[in-house]
């Protein structure tokens, strides 16, 4: 898929170089022209200098193309402000903003945009928000034989239990991420627009596990 990135700085250029490797294209956006100079030599990707939140300037981008967007620039506002312009403007739905301040993560995160704060923040984390399967295991047992992932689910699982991924899968809902807090699924617990699914499964069938949730549901 195409992902479009406001900011070129350590968070911005690793998160670029990462997205390259996984077969991704990738355009950066960033004010000061030097900033490129942290992407690698063999990066192929669009360079484009100017504001994150500009709409010519994502057009340029390739917004009218992309599957995800990310704002990691240094400033909460320009961040939020383009994180909203690509959801609301471009109908991005996988959009993520790097926020500073907790406060502001908790409130935009109600508002349905995911935030990572800096205390917590990794490349890893940003990956499994960007990109469309839960291929950045967030746990892995000793043995390489079970994993936990943020898995993405198609729109056509809102309103559905949890329990109907399980019936599903065979996979388990270790839980799910709803306005920026952690909930436990009980059995009558309804999967939400902006949840975030963390699911336990076997390594061997992750890959049909998430192909199968990133498609609409079968009649159970």
């Amino acid at each position: 898929m195409h992902v479009v990135i406001m900011g070129c700085g350590r968070v911005g250029s690793t998160l670029a170089r990462g997205l390259e490797k996984r077969g991704h294209t990738v355009a950066i956006i960033d004010q000061a022209a030097d900033a490129f100079r942290r992407l690698s030599p063999n990066f192929t990707g669009r360079t484009i200098v100017g504001m994150g939140f500009d709409r010519e300037v994502l057009i340029e981008a390739g917004i009218e193309d992309a599957e995800a967007f990310a704002a990691v620039s240094n400033g909460d506002n320009s961040n939020i402000l383009a994180a909203r312009v690509a959801r609301e403007t471009f109908g991005i739905g996988n959009v993520v903003a790097r926020i500073y301040d907790p406060g502001r993560a908790e409130v935009y995160q109600r508002l349905g945009i995911p935030t990572v704060g800096t205390v917590r923040w990794t490349v890893d984390q940003m990956m499994r928000r960007l990109l469309p399967e839960g291929s950045e295991p967030e746990w892995r047992d000793p043995s390489g034989t079970v994993r936990l992932a943020e898995v993405h689910v198609h729109a056509a699982w809102i309103g559905r239990v949890a329990l109907d991924i399980e019936k599903a899968t065979g996979a388990r809902v270790a839980f799910l991420t709803r306005l920026g807090e952690g909930i436990l699924p009980r059995a009558d617990t309804v999967i939400q627009e902006g949840d975030l699914v963390h699911v336990v499964m076997l390594e061997r069938d992750a890959a049909a596990i998430e192909s199968q949730l990133g498609a609409k549901p079968e009649e159970l």
